[in-house]
C-alpha cells in the first residue's frame, strides 16, 4: 500500500493535535465537565467599562493613524508602513495601560484577580504550548473548509486574504519594519486583545448574566466579539477557534498569561510560515 503523499512535519503535527483533542473530549465528556470547577473572578465593573479601552484601540489610535497620514503624505513605501506600525505599538502600550487601571480598580485582588499572576506564567507557558497544539487540527480544518466553500460560491479563483500585517512582510525586506511588525503581531496584540476581549468582555458577560456554573456561554458570546474584530471574514471561521481555545484557557486556568501565549505563539508561527 502506498501513500497518496510523503508524510510531513504538518501531518504529524495535526495527528498529534487530535490525539491530544480526543484526550481531552474523553475525559471531559465532550467538553460538559471541562469547566465545570470554573470560578468567576469576583469583580465590580459597570457593563460599558470594557468598551472604554476598546474605543481608545479602535477608535483614537485608528484617529491618531489617520491624522498622521495626511500630515506625512510624503512618505512612501515601507516608511509609511513603519510609522503607522509605531503608533499602533504606542497605542497599543497606552490601552493595555488603561486596561490594568481599570482591573486595579474593579477587580476583587487586583491584578491577580484579573489573572496577571507572575507565579504561573511558567505553568502558563507550557500550557500554551499544548493547548495550541490541540487546536491545530480544527484550524486547519477550518481553513480547508473555508477555501472549499469560498470556491464553491465565488469561484475556483477564491483564496483567504493574507493578513495586512503579512502582506507588509512580504512585500518590503526592509529589517526596522520586519521587527516592529513582529513585536506588534506576537507581543503588543496578543497582550492587549486578550486584555481586552477576555480579561475584560468575557469577564462582563459571565458576571452580567450570572453565569456561575457554565462559562461556555460567556466564552462564545465573547470569541464573537473578538472574530467581528477582525475585518477580513475569510479569517472568521479560523479566528473563532482559536478565540473559543483562549477563552476555555482563561476560564480553565483563571490566568491572562495562558491565553496571551497561545495568541502569541500562534501569531509568530503565522509569520515564520510567510517568511519561509
Amino acid at each position: 500500500m502506498e501513500f497518496a503523499g510523503p508524510i510531513t512535519i504538518t501531518h504529524l503535527i495535526c495527528l498529534a493535535g487530535l490525539v491530544l483533542l480526543a484526550c481531552w473530549l474523553l475525559k471531559t465528556s465532550l467538553g460538559r465537565r471541562a469547566l465545570a470547577d470554573s470560578v468567576p473572578r469576583r469583580n465590580n465593573m459597570p457593563i460599558y467599562l470594557p468598551f472604554i479601552p476598546l474605543f481608545i484601540w479602535f477608535g483614537a489610535v485608528s484617529l491618531v493613524i489617520s491624522i498622521t497620514q495626511e500630515l506625512v503624505a510624503d512618505l512612501q513605501g515601507w516608511q509609511r508602513d513603519f510609522l503607522d506600525n509605531f503608533i499602533l505599538c504606542i497605542g497599543g502600550l497606552t490601552t493595555t495601560g488603561a486596561i490594568i487601571f481599570l482591573a486595579r480598580a474593579h477587580f476583587a485582588r487586583r491584578l491577580k484577580g484579573f489573572g496577571l499572576n507572575v507565579k504561573k506564567i511558567h505553568k502558563d507557558f507550557f500550557a500554551a504550548f499544548v493547548n495550541l497544539l490541540t487546536i491545530w487540527p480544527l484550524m486547519m480544518a477550518a481553513i480547508a473548509l473555508t477555501i472549499f466553500f469560498g470556491k464553491a460560491i465565488w469561484g475556483e479563483d477564491y483564496q483567504i486574504q493574507q493578513h495586512q500585517e503579512l502582506e507588509l512582510i512580504t512585500e518590503y525586506p526592509e529589517l526596522p519594519l520586519r521587527i516592529l511588525i513582529a513585536v506588534v503581531a506576537i507581543v503588543i496584540a496578543p497582550v492587549l486583545e486578550e486584555m481586552l476581549f477576555r480579561g475584560l468582555f468575557q469577564t462582563m458577560i459571565r458576571s452580567f448574566f450570572k453565569i456561575r456554573n457554565r462559562a461556555w456561554p460567556a466564552i462564545l458570546i465573547s470569541s464573537g466579539l473578538f472574530v467581528i474584530a477582525h475585518t477580513n471574514a475569510g479569517h472568521w471561521p479560523t479566528l473563532f477557534i482559536l478565540a473559543v481555545c483562549l477563552g476555555y484557557a482563561y476560564e480553565k486556568s483563571g490566568s491572562l498569561f495562558r491565553p496571551i501565549f497561545i495568541h502569541s505563539l500562534f501569531n509568530a508561527v503565522s509569520i515564520i510560515a510567510t517568511l519561509n
